[in-house]
């Protein structure tokens, strides 16, 4: 664990001086300058460099909006259910977001740009860093482009087009306009494409706690896929899948920290997950204490979807009645607190696995109609989960849906998967420019559903600090 933890004195240099975080969020809506003098001495050394890149690790904004990043696309998706009343969350169930939604504001815009903030200043000073080895130099250098990505995809796909900070120039970028969504994906799978040069197989750290090569081809992988570049899609997980080191195993341990499915998981000191922790403006979990509602829990609609005998329904869901009412639990993840005299558990937070990339690879295949191939992917998956294999003589659109539902049976609850899903894929009934979106959320929510809703709106008081900023289109 020594690893994992944050060298105080180092971090402290990379913080602002002058001014408090909320002081700093009302002058610079992008995020706040970096200390000068504190980040190039975190960069002098080995050893401090590499301590001082746990800090993004260790970020507190990422734990902020960590749940959030999968609890309102959830609610947008009808994926998952918020049970405790709120209006600001009751905005993503219904579909009818506001722009002075707070929830946008803080954790899906602010803290993302705070972060890629902190990222650009570390890889300014990374690159200025004429004392580092090289190879420790590349590992940094390949960590930042892979997480800076990481927050670029969920700000495009969250917002569409979006501003696009590459430098540690806080204020030019606070004035930035948006860029297009085209060119944000072309930035992503370029800071990714070079992450998978800089980058060996080797983790930095143990248990898969920080970035490696396979962590950025996974990354880019899923974002030649959203590009619609199958080729490269395929191609890309394959490697993963290839790469020897990652294996599927159980449904019952796929999210124990030495799961050897995992390519990525953000550490928690307590090796409990934040999806079972998580303390936010309502209480807001998968998980609570026994007889009571968790503040989110998976849909009826979800749940009823998936197949009869599937593991992953038998052994991630967990339906209970609490005071009279029905709920799905979600139980991914297993502990909700820590046994009485341990210290620590052994899950964290699981960013990327190897299923995904099976799925990606199966959707690429079937889009470049490869059928026998999408589907011996997709048994992959459901061979996992204890169902039969798919019916080799499935159409191709038969096949796609089948990899969609996999997509939503392996991967509910986590990420925002599942609304990300229905925004990028076309519609299979109706006109052209309408997506599944349209299909499935629309079909359930007609009352308040427009096609406009697949993006958030740009957060209102963003645009009064920035009025180079302008505004989705229904908002």
């Amino acid at each position: 664990m020594r690893n994992l933890t944050i060298h105080k004195k180092i971090i402290a240099g990379l913080l602002l001086t002058g001014c408090t975080f909320t002081s700093c969020r009302k002058l610079v809506e992008i995020g706040p300058p970096v200390n000068q003098v504190g980040l190039d001495q975190s960069f002098e050394s080995d050893a401090t460099a590499s301590s001082a890149i746990l800090g993004i690790y260790n970020s507190t904004s990422l734990r902020e909006a960590m749940f959030a990043m999968t609890e309102m696309p959830g609610l947008s998706a009808n994926e998952l259910q918020n049970n405790i009343a709120s209006p600001a969350f009751d905005e993503f169930r219904t579909n009818a977001i506001t722009i002075t939604n707070n929830n946008i504001a803080s954790w899906l815009w602010y803290n993302q740009y705070y972060n890629i903030a902190q990222i650009n200043a570390m890889m300014a000073g990374i690159e200025r860093s004429t004392t580092l080895s090289t190879g420790v130099k590349n590992q940094l250098l390949g960590e930042t482009k892979t997480w800076r990505a990481f927050h670029l995809f969920h700000l495009v796909n969250y917002f569409g087009d979006v501003p696009l900070p590459l430098t540690d120039d806080p204020i030019g970028n606070s004035t930035l306009a948006r860029t297009p969504a085209s060119q944000v994906w072309a930035r992503i799978i370029t800071d990714l494409k070079d992450a998978v040069a800089l980058l060996s197989d080797t983790y930095p750290s143990v248990l898969r706690s920080r970035v490696n090569r396979q962590t950025a081809n996974a990354l880019l992988a899923r974002a030649y896929l959203y590009t619609k570049d199958w080729k490269n899609a395929e191609a890309t997980a394959s490697l993963v899948i290839g790469s020897g080191i990652y294996s599927l195993g159980d449904v019952n341990t796929t999210f124990v920290n030495t799961s050897n499915e995992i390519i990525w998981q953000f550490a928690t000191l307590t090796g409990v997950s934040m999806f079972t922790t998580n303390t936010d403006n309502r209480g807001g979990s998968f998980a609570a204490a026994t007889g009571t509602v968790p503040g989110v829990t998976l849909t009826d609609t979800l749940y009823n979807s998936m197949e009869e005998g599937d593991l992953r329904k038998a052994n991630w869901v967990t339906p209970a009645t609490i005071s009279g009412t029905n709920y799905k639990l979600i139980s991914k993840y297993k502990i909700r607190v820590l046994p009485s005299g341990t210290t620590t558990g052994n899950e964290y937070n699981v960013v990327l696995r190897l299923a995904e990339q099976y799925l990606i690879r199966a959707e690429a295949r079937a889009e470049q109609d490869n059928l026998a191939g999408a589907i011996a992917d997709a048994d992959s998956i459901r061979r996992r989960a204890g169902l039969p294999m798919l019916d080799n003589n499935l159409s191709r659109p038969n096949v796609l849906l089948a990899i969609e539902n996999e997509r939503k049976a392996e991967l509910f609850g986590e990420w925002g998967h599942r609304w990300f899903d229905l925004k990028r894929k076309p519609s299979t009934v109706s006109p052209a420019d309408k997506t599944r979106a349209d299909d499935v959320v629309g079909a359930m929510r007609p009352a308040t559903w427009n096609s406009t809703d697949i993006l958030y709106p740009i957060p209102d008081a963003q645009r009064v600090a920035n009025p180079a900023l302008t505004q989705n289109l229904g908002y």
